[in-house]
């Protein structure tokens, strides 16, 4: 204690005492300083017009309580200048002002009027700080870059990517490189196994337009078939180094969006040259097994093919040929579907868990508003490529990873790793769901949750259920330390399967490449140091078009559902704040929430984090507790729905 107490007299005598600042939304702030255990406590007339994130210097005052409060007295770097916000235009005021809803920043930035022509009231902005004066509340700044109308489908994707510094254009080099490519088509057919003649075929999503993947089948006699999994050979185009494979690896992934792609790579690469259309000579990387009748692999080969896709089919159409029993090529899909589930019945023998949540989806008119919201559910004919899919990328990972003895080969490879769960999570989910009549075996964790899973099945709480399953779990990422999928219970695991849209898969290909050709590995630290930065990096960018997806997916719900305003819903209680409840509602799986001061049968607060109470009837709200609700209000720019229970 007295080492703790000269420790901080010690501090209070440092002259230059500097850290990162955390405003709050209320305009008080806190200054993490290495070195001291506590944050420095900031006044709102103390913070000296620093923003959020900024590097500033600090000039302690006298400690008041527990707290040890500060001023900032030098601003020495600023984290950001640039701000993405919404301009708001009053005829009567001397300035404009962009407002942010998402409070990257805790103040409005005024635009002087004589720098407001030309700019219209209710614009998404990319604003800059130019000044701020002493006398003033807020900066001044200047209008860089205007994205349209707040709300618009196009605003808020051009928007988004920017603010997550994502680029939409492809660089003069690059573009450059593809239209060589093009005019080259260099198809080197020597070294190829050729697969041009045997069947085969695409099915994607109907709106598909790069087909990363093929399957082909031909039966060799009463017990044995062929199947081969076929991907883009997208390596022999986009060549290590290059413009190409440097802007392919800076966007890390294609971003999905309704009715818009963001490619990793040109579509003149993407959706033709790598693309695996039908009746068309196409390089691709193959596995090809050999499965008896019991669906036992007898054989496996790895290497770079010639195709020759018979057809082009949708999910739709392969799951209409399914159920009717009759169609194009119905005896090599009924043999691949059969095929496919031994090898999920296997998968979840094993210990995979089966979780497979609902994908929100919209139809949008011409001006790109959404106009429908439906649920894509996965059927059969997702199941059947899925399952090849999962075989490829864990056969592939098995055959680099291990020697002929089944021994671990010392080689580096881009490994598809999935952790445990985290032990106290699991407790806390088991005590959430247990007023709800569930209970989860901590001992055989799997089994449980899949059994769970199977009964929450077409239940009202089945979404809330999953997406705490998903919270529990960790996040899977890419690693050259390779530890295992847990979810899919693979020791052995990669992505190998959409190099078109995923720079990993790039990598897995060139590594295995290299392997087949030379069969040789270098042990060198720095080459395995290498490899494990770019599988961060990957799982970095990963995560980062999974955030923009879920962002531009939720603004289109919110859009959708601000037309039912005043109407009824039933929901289930996902969570509580000091100042709100959040419930999703069944109807459009989306979260809404009723602020507590709004609710006027009782005064509530919070009495866990998993309940509330009110103070005069003591009335008690849980979490998955269902609930009657009416719909408020919509803030599309703030992307918030308010509800409120019904009287």
């Amino acid at each position: 204690m007295k080492l703790e107490n000269k420790k901080k007299k010690n501090f209070f005598k440092k002259k230059k005492i500097i850290g990162f600042i955390n405003i709050t939304h209320n305009g008080y702030a806190f200054v993490n300083v290495n070195g001291f255990k506590k944050d420095i406590f900031i006044p709102k007339n103390k913070t000296n017009r620093s923003l959020e994130g900024d590097l500033v210097q600090i000039k302690l005052l006298k400690k008041s309580g527990k707290k040890i409060k500060g001023e900032i007295i030098k601003i020495i770097k600023r984290k950001k200048k640039k701000f993405i916000g919404i301009l708001k235009i009053k005829s009567n005021y001397k300035y404009g002002s962009v407002i942010f809803p998402k409070k990257t920043i805790h103040v409005d930035i005024y635009i002087p009027k004589n720098k407001l022509k030309g700019f219209r009231h209710n614009e998404k902005v990319l604003v800059k700080i130019i000044k701020w004066p002493k006398n003033l509340k807020n900066p001044l700044g200047e209008i860089i870059k205007v994205f349209g109308l707040s709300g618009e489908y196009q605003t808020e994707i051009f928007s988004l990517l920017e603010e997550y510094g994502i680029s939409y254009k492809f660089s003069k080099e690059v573009e450059k490189e593809t239209k060589e490519i093009f005019l080259k088509k260099n198809f080197d057919t020597s070294f190829r196994k050729d697969c041009r003649k045997i069947n085969t075929f695409t099915i994607d999503p109907i709106d598909a337009k790069d087909f990363d993947d093929a399957i082909s089948i031909k039966k060799l006699n009463n017990n044995i078939w062929e199947i081969g999994i076929h991907i883009a050979d997208v390596t022999h185009y986009v060549k290590e180094g290059s413009f190409l494979d440097k802007e392919a690896y800076t966007r890390g992934t294609s971003i999905y969006l309704e009715e818009k792609v963001i490619p990793m790579l040109p579509h003149k690469l993407s959706n033709n040259i790598c693309s695996l259309l039908p009746e068309k000579d196409k390089l691709s990387f193959s596995s090809i097994f050999n499965f008896n009748k019991k669906g036992k692999i007898l054989k496996s080969w790895f290497g770079k093919t010639i195709i020759r896709s018979n057809r082009r089919f949708t999910y739709e159409e392969v799951q209409d040929i399914i159920d009717k029993k009759k169609g194009d090529f119905y005896e090599d899909i009924s043999t691949l579907l059969f095929f496919s589930k031994i090898l999920t019945k296997n998968r979840l023998k094993n210990g995979a868990l089966s979780l497979e949540r609902l994908e929100v989806k919209f139809n949008l008119d011409e001006k790109k508003n959404p106009i429908k919201l439906f649920f894509k559910k996965n059927n059969d004919a997702h199941h059947l490529i899925e399952e090849f899919m999962l075989l490829t990328n864990r056969k592939i990972s098995e055959f680099v990873s291990l020697n002929l003895d089944k021994k671990p080969y010392q080689r580096i490879y881009i490994y598809r790793v999935h952790d445990k769960p985290d032990f106290k999570k699991i407790i806390d989910l088991n005590k959430i769901i247990k007023p709800l009549g569930y209970s989860l075996d901590k001992e055989n964790f799997k089994k449980s949750i899949n059994f769970l899973l199977k009964n929450i099945h077409k239940k009202p709480e089945k979404n809330f259920i999953e997406n705490l399953i998903l919270r529990v779990m960790s996040k899977a990422k890419y690693s050259t330390k390779n530890i295992g999928h847990y979810g899919l219970s693979f020791i052995y695991y990669t992505h190998f399967t959409s190099p078109i849209r995923r720079y990993s898969d790039i990598i897995a290909h060139r590594l295995l490449n290299n392997y087949l050709l030379f069969n040789k590995y270098n042990k060198s630290k720095k080459l395995k140091e290498f490899y494990e930065k770019q599988s961060q990096y990957c799982s970095y960018k990963e995560r980062l078009s999974i955030d923009i997806e879920r962002e531009f997916s939720k603004f289109l719900q919110v859009k959708y559902i601000k037309k039912y305003i005043g109407q009824k819903f039933d929901g289930i209680i996902t969570g509580f704040t000091d100042w709100g409840i959040y419930i999703d509602l069944f109807l459009f799986q989306i979260e809404g929430m009723i602020r507590l001061r709004d609710i006027q049968e009782d005064i509530y607060i919070l009495q866990s984090k998993n309940s509330i109470i009110g103070k005069k009837k003591r009335k008690i709200y849980y979490l998955g507790d269902q609930v009657k609700v009416k719909l408020i209000d919509v803030n599309i720019e703030k992307k918030q729905i308010t509800l409120n229970f019904l009287n």
